[in-house]
């Protein structure tokens, strides 16, 4: 990042990219924070089991719900460059973004590329006339040809891209811990081979839709007792927020009431709407109270 740019001009710069190509890589945004926190992930990697499948891949691990196993994957989340770069993008198809997963992945000398995918699949809506997810990859180790870099393939992305029947050559994401390789949910990508003898480590991070079924249960990764330690906004990223018109809620309020130290037994449901939603709403309303 030069330094005459402002963190502003650096996630304007990474919005126009993602709309250009479907992917891009900011270098060397957060190394201290990164190296503190695969430091905190290395035993957890050691006992997790390899995945079992194709598509997880048969020489590879991975484990979730990272907000509660260092504290240092807060500041990932909540990246002040690639946060408002990821609002901007979804934020034409939603009321508020949401936590689509978080997500360690470590892949294994001997292991196969992955199917090339698209991970807005996983919801079967609209091809291509808006963005459901964006994905940030925060490499652990260095990511290289060699080693497994995720395969990405450029210009896959959007109606245009999506309509291709032949994806054309990828690029190996290649860089080093520090460095965050970002793409769209509608951009077809894969993990490489590791050809390697090292393993080959990243944290994923993936934002969607508010009003989508998220990819990790974020209540069961995030109750109650574990989020009301998070800050409001990571919080709400991690599904204690509304999203209008009343989604999400818990007893009619917003699930966030149950993060405070004390609430009443039994809540009263209260509207959370859209203001043209509001609007008409309060207008019927004040029609049938008149007549009334």
């Amino acid at each position: 990042m030069k330094k005459d740019l402002t963190e502003a001009d650096v996630s304007a710069m990474l919005v126009e990219e993602l709309r250009r190509t479907g992917y891009c890589i900011v270098r060397n945004e957060a190394i201290a924070r990164v190296h503190a926190l695969a430091k905190d992930l290395d035993p957890i990697f050691a006992a997790t089991p390899f995945c079992e499948g194709n598509f997880y891949g048969r020489r590879t691990k991975r484990f979730g719900c990272l907000l509660k196993r260092s504290q240092h994957m807060a500041a990932l989340v909540m990246n002040p460059i690639i946060l408002p770069a990821v609002e901007t993008i979804l934020g034409t198809g939603c009321d508020r973004i949401q936590l689509n997963l978080t997500q360690a992945i470590e892949i294994h000398p001997g292991e196969v590329r992955q199917f090339p995918h698209r991970d807005q699949d996983m919801w079967r809506g609209a091809n291509g006339t808006q963005e459901y997810l964006v994905n940030v990859l925060w490499p652990l180790t260095p990511f290289t040809k060699e080693n497994g870099a995720t395969r990405i393939f450029p210009n896959s992305h959007g109606a245009a891209g999506m309509a291709k029947t032949d994806l054309g050559q990828p690029i190996f994401a290649e860089c080093e811990p520090g460095s965050a390789i970002c793409f769209l949910g509608s951009t077809a990508h894969g993990a490489g081979t590791n050809l390697s003898k090292e393993v080959r480590r990243g944290v994923l991070v993936s934002y969607s839709l508010g009003w989508l079924k998220p990819y990790e249960n974020l209540w069961l990764a995030y109750p109650p007792e574990v989020a009301r330690h998070f800050p409001p906004e990571l919080a709400a990223l991690a599904g204690y927020a509304q999203h209008r018109p009343n989604l999400g809620n818990y007893e009619g309020q917003c699930p966030s009431v149950l993060l405070k130290d004390e609430r009443p037994a039994h809540l009263g449901a209260i509207d959370a709407l859209r203001p043209d939603q509001a609007e008409a709403v309060a207008a019927f309303a004040a029609v049938e109270r008149a007549g009334a």
